[in-house]
């Protein structure tokens, strides 16, 4: 698969409805869709630890979290209890500070929906892209259940995001153009805040178009005691996300047990 074939590979992918969906708030978009452990296509005892998965798509209400949809399956059907998270976006009620509030709140929701499914009680969150920097920010935030984070393709450093102006301003449209940008700028970037005891592992592909890996690269030298970076030659932004690619079973491999043969 060539790079400019990844992003088609993945979004070409049919949704797979989870085995129920949780409400953590009122707004439609403050839902949580839980993926049942399976074994065998059907029900399981699991077999790692819950993951909390957050979707990309630069913080914009065009994008949600269906995409990731066949990811959680895949986990899921691997023994992993996982919990898909939406949020409030940019464009519907979401950017600064309802989609940081929000992260926070689903997490205690999906750790309250399958805590007891896990083989631990922590919460391993997972994030792709913008759900990337979503839950390096989480990372930094004590007093929540997290106790791993798997950052893929991350915006890791928001300060150079909104120097680079990647997805055309994204960054500027989540923080918003009212006075305090700095201030607000500097609250929301993981690159200023080291995580609270929280191990961090880095997937990027070396030929990410959409994030590249120097953001990730900058990150993982500020914070070096906590941050395994781990680049993937060759690979772009969509396939560590896409299940069936090698860079996925990378990503399945950070996650969980291993992958059993057949």
């Amino acid at each position: 698969m060539t790079v400019a074939d990844e992003e088609p590979a993945l979004l070409g992918l049919a949704p797979v409805a989870p085995d129920r969906t949780v409400a953590y708030g009122p707004h439609p978009d403050q839902i949580v869709d839980v993926y049942e452990p399976r074994a065998g296509g059907g029900r399981a005892a699991a077999r790692g630890p819950l993951v909390v998965l957050l979707h990309g798509g630069f913080w914009r209400a065009a994008y949600d979290r269906r995409h990731l949809s066949p990811l959680a399956a895949e986990l899921a059907g691997r023994g992993l209890p996982v919990a898909l998270a939406e949020y409030r976006r940019v464009g519907a009620s979401g950017g600064a500070p309802q989609t940081f509030e929000d992260v926070t709140a689903a997490v205690g929701a999906a750790h309250a929906a399958l805590a007891q499914d896990a083989v631990d009680p922590g919460v391993v969150l997972a994030g792709h892209s913008a759900g990337g920097h979503l839950a390096l920010l989480a990372a930094a935030r004590p007093g929540t259940p997290v106790t791993r984070v798997l950052a893929v393709a991350p915006v890791a450093d928001l300060a150079r995001a909104h120097e680079l102006g990647l997805s055309d301003g994204a960054v500027a449209e989540l923080l918003g153009d009212a006075p305090g940008f700095g201030e607000r700028l500097a609250a929301a970037d993981p690159l200023r805040h080291p995580p609270q005891g929280v191990p961090v592992t880095i997937l990027h592909g070396t030929e990410d178009p959409e994030v590249p890996v120097e953001i990730s690269r900058r990150y993982a030298a500020r914070h070096p005691g906590s941050t395994d970076l781990r680049e993937l030659p060759g690979v772009g932004h969509y396939a560590p996300v896409t299940p069936g690619s090698p860079s996925c079973h990378t990503l399945v491999g950070c996650l969980g047990p291993p992958v059993p043969t057949t």
